[in-house]
This record gives C-alpha cells, sequence and structure tokens, in this order.
C-alpha cells in the first residue's frame, strides 16, 4: 500500500483476499472492486511469501478482467507457490483485453511495481474505467444449454457446441465434467460438485483462453447488478 501512496496515487478501495482464497472469492472481489467508476488502475501486490497457490487468484482475476473487457492497466504480484504459472495465466488474459494486465514475481518488489503501474497509467493517457455489465456468452441461459448448478452459481455448457468442445472442457475440468450417452454432466454427485466452483472457473478461463467457446460459470454476486447501474 505504501508502495503505490508513493508512486502518487489515492487507493480507491483496499481489499484483502489473502488467506488462501478461491478463484471465485477473487473473482467476486474483482468485480466488486470494478464497480466503482473513475478508476486509472487495478493494482494487486501481495506480501511475496505467501504459501497458497497462486494461480487461483490468477484465475479469478483472468475472469473477472476478461468479462468486463478491462480497459485500464492492471499490475498484479502474485508472488508465492507456482507464481510462475500465475504470471501466466495473466500475461495470457492481457492478450484478450484492450489494457495491458501485468503479473509480477516475488523477485520483484513493490516499488518496482508501483513504478511500473505509474508508467502504464501515463500510456492510458487519462483514461477512467466506467462500470458496466459483464459481457455473457449468449448460450447462458439459453433453453438449449446444459447447465450445472454450483455453490452460488451454475456452470453452462453450449449443448448443441458440445461434440466440439467435449476434450477441452473434460481435460480443462480435470473431468469434473463428462460426456453421457452424447450430453455433458457431472463427474461427481450433484452436492460435491458444487462445491467445485474454483475448479470450474479455471476451466472457463482456459477455455477461453484456448479459444473455446462453449463453457462459461456463472458466479452470483447479490446486490452488484444494482451498483453497477448506480455508477454507470
Amino acid at each position: 500500500m505504501d508502495a503505490i501512496v508513493n508512486a502518487g496515487f489515492t487507493i480507491a478501495n483496499f481489499t484483502d483476499t489473502s488467506g488462501n482464497p478461491s478463484a471465485s472469492k477473487v473473482y467476486r472481489a474483482a468485480r466488486i472492486i470494478l464497480a466503482q467508476p473513475d478508476l486509472v488502475g487495478y493494482f494487486g501486490s501481495g506480501s511475496g511469501v505467501a504459501s497458497q497457490e497462486q494461480y487461483w487468484s490468477a484465475y479469478g482475476l483472468a475472469k473477472a478482467f476478461w468479462e468486463l473487457d478491462l480497459d485500464i492497466p492492471a499490475v498484479i504480484r502474485l508472488g508465492g507457490n507456482t507464481e510462475d504459472r500465475a504470471v501466466d495465466i495473466l500475461h495470457r488474459t492481457s492478450k484478450l483485453l484492450r489494457a495491458p494486465v501485468e503479473g509480477n514475481r516475488k523477485s520483484d518488489t513493490p516499488a518496482f511495481i508501483a513504478s511500473r503501474f505509474a508508467e502504464l497509467v501515463a500510456d492510458a493517457k487519462g483514461i477512467k474505467w466506467k462500470p458496466h455489465p459483464p459481457r455473457v456468452p449468449k448460450y447462458v441461459k439459453d433453453p438449449s444449454a446444459t447447465m450445472l448448478p454450483v455453490t452460488n452459481g451454475r456452470a453452462w455448457i453450449d449443448r448443441p457446441q458440445w461434440r466440439n468442445i467435449r476434450a477441452a472442457v473434460e481435460t480443462h475440468s480435470g473431468g469434473l465434467v463428462i460426456d453421457r450417452d452424447g450430453a455433458p454432466t457431472a463427474a461427481l454427485p450433484s452436492e460435491e460438485f458444487a462445491t467445485k466452483d474454483s475448479e470450474l472457473l479455471a476451466c472457463d478461463v482456459e477455455c477461453r483462453l484456448a479459444g473455446i467457446e462453449g463453457f462459461y460459470l456463472e458466479l452470483d454476486i447479490p446486490g452488484l447488478d444494482k451498483l453497477i447501474a448506480r455508477n454507470e
């Protein structure tokens, strides 16, 4: 926090998602933060010594940034276990967005990433964030789609495209979604499957990064739509 203030910025929202956060928790936090207007960038800096797997946070951020088609720069320090994988996720996601997203490792100091953030904000030439609803695939809520419930959300699969996307979904879901009689279905009992929201979020992101459209995880955030409408 000191580093970003020393770089000349005012913190619009201090959010702590420490304590081994799930991908879905980080996603929801990012969506709530980005419901605020007039942000000039998204800055995240961890301690650099986290013992939890950093790729879960990267997946949560990647999903939020894509859904909102981020057009302000983001600089994220994800130092700790599997930091290389986390940085790679953000790097690949950046290619799908209108603004740069940079991931950093524990070897990158807070002062360095704060200065890098300042450079990217300057390059953006005064662009300020305007909250808006997320983009959602057309097949979501379509009667032809398959819906699998998860905790406070739903996994949607484009059933007419299942034959074409089956291999990718089965792979990226870690076998949580499988084929049964030519249709997608959960590989686990419904109560157990419902707890796999973070794994399914990772599937959502990895399918998109691979250019595979047809799997989407919808996660509820009560009250957020009204907040966005008020801030648009």
